[in-house]
This record gives structure tokens, sequence and C-alpha cells, in this order.
């Protein structure tokens, strides 16, 4: 009877929870992703062996989101702003920066799943590509 039900994986709960909680404590919120998954839009100069860690700090970003599908903020990067998406399957872990307290997930646990979110994650995905083409700045002497 337990084969029928199907739940929804606790990353994303977790994530949020783990995030206020560090965030409560005046800790900095260390967010590990592996960028090698689909749909992860992250600057790939600062990824390092697959990986990146993003500061996710209330003053280093704008407009965080974290949805059961995906993390997704906007921040500067060597001074130019960049909107970042994360599907919460390329989520590693979120932990405190000043002592490493946090969580980190089984990367397994979307294994079964993966298709699934995949196609929820690219319709966000397709909506913000063509905005970012259309903004252009030139400077006329």
């Amino acid at each position: 009877m337990s084969e029928q039900i199907t739940l929804t994986p606790t990353r994303p709960y977790l994530a949020r929870a783990i995030y206020e909680w560090i965030c409560d404590n005046q800790l900095t919120p260390y967010l590990l992703v592996d960028a090698t998954q689909p749909h992860t839009d992250v600057p790939l100069q600062f990824v390092k062996d697959g990986q990146i860690v993003l500061n996710l700090a209330p003053h280093a970003i704008h407009q965080l989101n974290i949805s059961n599908e995906m993390i997704r903020f906007s921040a500067r990067f060597g001074g130019v702003a960049k909107e970042i998406y994360v599907p919460i399957q390329a989520v590693l872990g979120i932990y405190a920066k000043e002592n490493g307290q946090g969580l980190f997930f089984d990367p397994s646990e979307y294994t079964d799943i993966e298709v699934t979110t995949t196609a929820q994650t690219d319709e966000p995905k397709q909506k913000t590509e063509p905005s970012k083409k259309k903004p252009s700045l030139r400077i006329l002497d």
C-alpha cells in the first residue's frame, strides 16, 4: 500500500527552513550547487569542479524565491547583475559560511523524478531568456 503513495521530495522544504535558521542567527547562508544539472543558470566563470557556492545573504541578493521546483534570485558578479536560476535538484547543500552548519542533500534524491522537475523548469527558463537579449546599452560620443 505504501508503494502507491508518492511523496514530494523534502529538499525544498528543508532548504527554506535552513535558510531561515541561518538568517535568524545572523550568519551568512551559502548555497552549494551542482552547476552541471540541466537548466542551471549560474555564472560559469566561478564554477569549479562542476560546482559553485553562492552567497544568499539578504544584503547580497534581490528577489529571492525558493519554491518546490527552483531557487531564483538576482545578484551581482564582478559588478554585473545576473539572474540566477537553480533547479531544486541541483541544490547540493545550504550551510552557514561562519561555522559550516546546515544541510547537505543526497544527490540521488531526484533520480526517479528528474523528468517531472525538468519539465517544470523549462517554462520559467524560456520566459527569462528572451528578456535578457532585448535591453542594450550604447555609448554615443
